[in-house]
């Protein structure tokens, strides 16, 4: 390893390093505008200027300089200091003096580093020049004469995002960053230029003057809205979200966040159920939480336990969920089922329903079978770095299922399961790329197993798992990538079907037959509402969507930003949301709310305060103990072998932006939808 000396200091750095990375593992703080540890360097701003021995006599771009054996770096000699100061002092000639009206006050590192490396006065007496802004779309809001031409948004667009639409015009001082001719950016992931804009020339539009960064409650958080499981901060004010951020996660979203999840907390305050609702007279009319326990108790003593159902949905948190199987079997009754979609999943083989390689296990793999599966749009993060993996060469990937552009190229092998059937039998080609693999991967959509052959599917899957080396010592690269949230801590927590209980398809041709007398819906909002039939409901959730709206009784619960809640990601991984402020209204935390019924129905569950019912969890599965870690699944035997039907996989994700009842009651999500359209990832491959 290469040993250079930073201001009198030798240390030794990891070759391939930059001067500017080793600077920084000396304790030297750097500074910089154009250079970011996930992007090409481009070496353009200058600003991380520093003297370096031996070589020529003048300050030298940290960034795009490698180490040497021997180097002596200053970063502090009055050469730098007025290097820095004359870079910023060109840096500001064009740039505007609107930090008061500037959205990116208080958190604009032009502000900063021209604080402390700038210069006091300016000697330029030019006109400013303006730049005529340019339209990102719904969610970007520019300034372009802000813009100091860093070009970490025009990076990020093309080797993170895969979407090239954006560029730089014209050279010099007529330089502009610009999008494709008559076109907005839309990249799943283009609020992350936000972030990654060092002034004020890109900022959100839908968060544009609202409020100012020190004014905000900040608490940090879990993403909901996929099953990425991606760390965010919520800021709040008062009992309203005004922005979500990513927050950095190296083994989950990295520092990235998807633009719904980013964008579509105004939906928290829109369409929100705050108090009890009662149906009288074919009319939900309000009422008190006495009156609405009542109306429940009264009917479940008029039923047998067999007719009573409850599903989940797919924003629930662990611990509700768990409420609702204990409250269940305090009814007597079996069925119960988190699996909204239908999947064809066993509770009971864990590594059936796990992203099993881990994402950042990605970085690991060297072959990649996509099975009925969109990444881009179900979860756009982990298709990021399924990219970035592709980028480093040696990586191939085929795809059975629709033919979308997943931002990188995939060599699309078939639309069904026949497709499937040719690789198990070695009759496709990608067959022996698997073989040759040391690393494989195969990545199956949960709507793949969400079909009526979805057990013979996941069968198929496994046994081309097995077949070509996709499970073996020290490697497991069978992913199943959930969409919900919800899904795997459900299935950790066992809301299947009891002895002789009905899944969610049996439940709902039950209430249409009369079978089912009493339906308990736990934000479930995407079943069919009208195969319900004449049975008695229960909705408990916290936006008034198709659920709510189908309810003999509307029970107000907490949205994820109001509760402190758990949740399992698709590779396993348990972590835990906080409540960045408190329900709205009347509206309490669901877990709450199911002790509270079996109160009243004279059957109290064993808990009565969040640490009681954390350790329940545990008990009911240990994983649930180790917050923030990954706990292997044991290979074994799952689905079951069968006829496959010759119907293509489906993309299930038919609209990008509204996915959930907090994304449906999004005005932002409702303008990209308008604005940029439903269906993400255009037809074709990837060149």
């Amino acid at each position: 390893m290469p040993k250079v000396t930073v201001d009198g200091v030798e240390i030794e750095v990891a070759p391939g390093s930059t001067v500017l990375q080793a600077c920084e593992q000396a304790g030297k703080e750097i500074p910089r505008f154009c250079y970011h540890d996930r992007l090409s360097i481009a070496g353009n701003c200058r600003m991380c200027l520093v003297e370096v021995s031996p070589g020529p006599p003048k300050p030298q771009a940290s960034c795009a300089l490698p180490v040497a054996e021997g180097q002596q770096i200053k970063t502090d000699s009055p050469m730098v200091k007025k290097a820095r100061r004359g870079v910023m002092e060109m840096l500001l000639i064009n740039h505007p003096l609107d930090c008061p009206i500037c959205d990116q006050g208080g958190e604009c590192d032009l502000q900063d580093q021209a604080l402390f490396y700038g210069f006091d006065r300016s000697r330029f007496q030019e006109n400013k020049r303006a730049v005529k802004d340019k339209d990102f779309g719904p969610l970007i809001k520019t300034q372009m004469t802000r813009c100091i031409h860093c070009t970490r948004c025009v990076r990020f667009a093309t080797e993170v995002a895969g979407v090239e639409e954006l560029g730089a015009i014209g050279r010099g001082e007529n330089m502009e960053i610009t999008t494709t001719i008559g076109q907005m950016v839309t990249s799943e992931l283009s609020g992350n230029i936000i972030d990654l804009c060092p002034v004020g020339a890109l900022t959100s539009k839908p968060f544009a003057f609202t409020a100012r960064p020190w004014e905000l409650r900040k608490t940090e958080s879990v993403d909901v809205l996929d099953a990425v499981g991606s760390n965010i901060r919520i800021d709040a004010r008062g009992s309203e979200v005004m922005r979500v951020l990513p927050r950095l996660n190296e083994a989950v979203n990295e520092e990235w966040l998807s633009d719904k999840s980013r964008f579509a907390c105004d939906g928290l305050k829109r369409q929100r159920l705050d108090r009890p609702y009662v149906r009288e007279n074919g009319r939900l009319r309000e009422a008190d939480w006495d009156e609405a326990f009542a109306a429940i108790a009264a009917k479940l003593k008029t039923m047998p336990a067999t007719s009573v159902a409850a599903i989940a949905g797919d924003l629930a948190d662990c611990e509700s969920m768990l409420a609702l199987k204990d409250l269940m079997a305090a009814v007597g009754s079996p069925n119960i089922d988190c699996r909204q979609d239908g999947a064809k999943l066993d509770a009971g083989a864990r590594a059936s329903y796990l992203f099993n390689a881990t994402i950042a296990g990605i970085d690991d793999a060297d072959a990649l079978l996509i099975i009925g599966s969109n990444p881009r749009t179900e979860a756009a993060v982990l298709n990021a770095r399924i990219r970035r993996r592709w980028l480093k060469g040696k990586f191939s990937v085929g795809a059975i299922g629709e033919n979308v552009d997943l931002t990188y190229r995939a060599k699309h092998l078939g639309a069904g399961p026949r497709t499937l059937s040719d690789v198990l039998e070695g009759r496709d080609d990608f067959a022996r790329v698997l073989e040759a693999a040391e690393r494989p991967m195969i990545i199956i959509g949960s709507g793949a197993v969400a079909r009526d052959d979805g057990a013979a599917v996941l069968a198929t899957a496994r046994a081309v798992a097995e077949k070509y080396g996709v499970v073996k010592d020290g490697w497991n690269g069978f992913c199943l990538l959930q969409r919900a949230a919800s899904r795997v801590g459900g299935l950790d927590l066992g809301l299947v079907p009891g002895q002789g209980g009905r899944d969610v398809a049996r439940i709902l041709a039950g209430a249409a037959s009369g079978e089912i007398g009493l339906v308990w819906l736990l934000g479930a909002d995407e079943i069919d509402m009208n195969r319900l039939g004449s049975a008695f409901v229960v909705y408990q959730g916290h936006h008034g969507d198709a659920g709510a709206h189908r309810a003999d009784v509307v029970l107000p619960g907490a949205a994820y930003t109001e509760k402190s809640g758990t949740y399992v990601n698709t590779e396993g991984r348990v972590q835990r949301a906080n409540a960045a402020h408190f329900p709205l209204g009347e509206a309490k935390e669901d877990w709450a709310i199911l002790r509270a019924m079996s109160g009243v129905i004279g059957k109290p569950l064993a808990y009565d305060n969040l640490a009681q019912l954390r350790a329940r969890m545990a008990q009911a599965n240990p994983v649930f103990g180790r917050v923030d870690a990954i706990t292997p699944a044991t290979w074994g035997p799952f689905g079951a072998a069968g006829a496959m039907s010759d119907a293509p996989f489906a993309n299930l994700v038919a609209n990008f932006y509204m996915t959930d009842p907090i994304s449906r009651a999004s005005v932002t999500m409702a303008r990209c939808t308008e604005l940029l359209g439903p269906n993400k990832g255009a037809t074709g491959t990837h060149g």
